[in-house]
């Protein structure tokens, strides 16, 4: 069983893995980023620095799902290679952040390696307004999203909630963190549980329906 949580900054992704893995026993792969070289740059020049950093999560959430086919694991992953292919690198080509040639460079590479993985038998969405996104970020006080700026993350979430819209690769399920509190919550990480549970039941049952909540 492949669970793939998917969100924009600070909307719980690592935190919501880290629960489901405790809760289910399943292997935990984390969002390389306190080890990442570029992601401080970044945030400090994105210019100078889309592309490496768009380049640098290519391969290593590839590396992920090459493992996870090697290993027959059953895992939760925290961010899709997916999101870097239709919602990072589009939107940093859109605010002039990541030019043409590199972005056409990009989608070929990701074509490429796309064409060797599955998508995950179950999509979660961490769905939130900016607003509480901010909130989550100042909270976990990482020095360097300090510098993220409002209208990158603004558009981030925009385009997440489009793709969120039109996908149909796998099962989905969308949790608003604006009304479920998984991180402190016992109450509202239960809800989420039942939640996956279903959708479990589902998979099993009718493998042609894409439920959401």
């Amino acid at each position: 069983m492949h669970i793939a949580i998917a969100g924009n900054i600070g909307s719980g992704k690592t935190t919501l893995t880290k629960l489901l893995a405790k809760h289910y026993g399943y292997r935990p792969l984390y969002e390389s980023t306190d080890n990442n070289p570029y992601i401080s740059s970044f945030y400090e020049d994105m210019r100078r620095w889309a592309f490496n950093l768009q380049i640098y999560f290519l391969h290593t959430r590839f590396k992920q799902l090459v493992d996870i086919r090697k290993q027959s694991a059953n895992v939760i992953q925290d961010r899709t290679l997916y999101e870097d292919a239709y919602i990072f690198a589009p939107n940093l080509h859109a605010m002039g952040l990541l030019n043409t040639r590199d972005l056409e460079n990009y989608n070929q590479m990701f074509e490429l390696l796309a064409s060797f993985i599955q998508p995950p038998d179950l999509l979660i969405y961490l769905k939130g307004d900016v607003p509480d996104l901010i909130r989550q970020i100042q909270k976990r006080g990482r020095e360097y999203e300090n510098a993220i700026r409002l209208d990158y993350l603004t558009s981030l979430n925009q385009r997440y909630e489009n793709w969120i819209e039109n996908y149909t690769q796998s099962k989905l399920l969308v949790i608003d963190i604006n009304q479920v509190n998984f991180a402190d919550n016992p109450e509202d990480l239960g809800l989420v549980i039942n939640q996956i549970d279903a959708e479990f039941n589902s998979l099993f049952t009718n493998d042609d329906n894409i439920i959401t909540h």
